[in-house]
């Protein structure tokens, strides 16, 4: 790997040397002719790709379930794209040295250890109007910024958490990606042999609310969770039917398999677990007065008796309302309002203990982007809050980041939680705000 890497590297160089066409005296010019037929002799039969990384973060205050550093990695990731007659190949992979984590034994579906595998798929197109993509792959879809209602695809809340780049909020699948094309109308299915949960707060980078317990928790009692895991048996299902009228996308959506991060226990073994669900969305998206608008709709409907089981999350209807324009030259702004009802609400009161906590019936959330581009877009400051008025809690998202050259950026920022109460969403991970800086190397 690292001759690829220093081949890559020397490939750079002398591309460089030839783009500013410097004259030599007489006489090297065979000597130049020969070295440049060398150079693409020992070119890569592949394009490759990639960055390395520094990041480092702390919390803000003492957490006595978490360490005090928050994040501390070094990051490699190389990407290599292959092109052959009649398909692609797709491989990018993460190395990571992480001294946070006490356990570094390598799980491709965590994403823990020292490598974590992002793509390896194949790409083809078995009829004209039919596109594949095979094997592990990063899926989205809807409309929300930060917020997701028919994006059922995994997400890592870890790494978003902690401050990782915004890339690391999605995390790959291993999926069959069908997508059809009949020109207004096109449609999208996609094929999870194996439920691919999200990578959720299990107490190993960040303390939570442990309702069974009554408080806080973390690392020194991470969640335990039964997770569906038999290929081709539990497997996921999803679709996505889209189309223009006009200026506007809209789209429909469907998926079948369970909820992605532990929404359920198990009440004789004490296991969290993940119940079905089905999910049936629409959106539309496109211009409103001088900017853009989005509203995209969601029924969750829960496993089958979620409604008297308090230890099952009921099912639910979402709404998110969206609004982006441009405030200024080079400075963007953004609202969002999304709503979770809790359908069912009597059943559920009546099915809680007594002295258990009891949700509203609605969560309300608003959130506000603010972006800023300076010095000819080499410095992007940017903003992001989430705030609850009726959990009354939030999250402060705050990014600085410089580009030193274009391959070549430096950055900072913080993840602050703000509530009233220690069992609100985001509330409960007050004691994990931080703030973090990182150094990013392209090639």
């Amino acid at each position: 790997m690292i001759r690829v890497v220093v081949t890559a590297i020397l490939l750079v160089i002398s591309q460089t040397l030839s783009a500013q066409e410097i004259e030599l005296p007489e006489g090297l010019g065979d000597l130049s002719t020969m070295a440049q037929e060398t150079t693409e002799d020992q070119a890569l039969p592949f394009d490759l790709s990639g960055f390395l990384e520094s990041r480092i973060g702390i919390r803000l205050q003492n957490n006595a379930h978490e360490k005090d550093i928050s994040i501390g990695e070094l990051r490699l990731q190389i990407g290599v794209e292959k092109e052959f007659d009649s398909l692609t190949f797709n491989l990018v992979s993460d190395f990571i040295y992480d001294p946070v984590l006490d356990e570094h034994s390598m799980d491709l579906e965590t994403g823990q250890g020292f490598m974590d595998m992002r793509e390896a798929n194949i790409v083809f197109s078995p009829l004209e109007f039919i596109d594949m993509k095979m094997g592990r792959q990063i899926l989205t879809w809807g409309t929300g910024d930060l917020a997701f209602i028919n994006d059922l695809f995994p997400k890592d809340w870890n790494s978003f958490f902690i401050g990782r780049d915004d890339e690391y909020l999605k995390a790959p699948s291993d999926a069959i990606k069908t997508a059809f094309f009949f020109g207004d109308y096109n449609l999208d299915i996609i094929y999870v042999p194996r439920f691919d949960a999200d990578r959720y707060i299990d107490g190993s980078r960040l303390s939570f609310f442990d309702r069974a317990g009554g408080g806080l928790s973390g690392r020194e009692n991470p969640v335990l969770a039964d997770q569906p895991d038999k290929w081709f048996s539990d497997d996921e299902f999803a679709a996505r039917l889209y189309g223009s009228f006009g200026a506007y996308e809209t789209a429909l959506y469907y998926y079948n398999g369970y909820w992605k991060s532990p929404a359920g226990q198990n009440l004789v073994t004490g296991l969290a677990e993940f119940p079905r669900l089905q999910v049936f969305g629409a959106s539309i998206r496109g211009p409103v007065a001088i900017g853009i608008g989005a509203i995209e709709v969601g029924y969750y409907k829960s496993a089958a008796g979620a409604a008297e089981n308090p230890l099952i999350r009921n099912s639910e209807f979402r709404l998110l309302v969206g609004y982006e324009q441009e405030l200024a030259p080079e400075f963007t702004g953004s609202v969002q309002y999304y709503l979770e009802r809790r359908l069912n609400q009597g059943k559920y009161l009546a099915s809680l203990p007594d002295g258990a906590i009891r949700d509203q019936q609605d969560r309300h959330v608003f959130t506000v982007r603010l972006t800023r581009l300076l010095m000819q877009q080499d410095l992007k400051l940017s903003l992001f809050n989430f705030y609850s008025p009726s959990d009354k809690d939030g999250y402060l998202r705050l990014n600085i980041s410089y580009k030193i050259r274009d391959n070549l950026k430096v950055e900072a920022g913080g993840n602050i939680f703000y509530g009233q109460k220690n069992f609100s969403f985001f509330g409960q991970f007050k004691e994990n705000s931080n703030v973090f800086t990182a150094l990013h190397y392209d090639f």
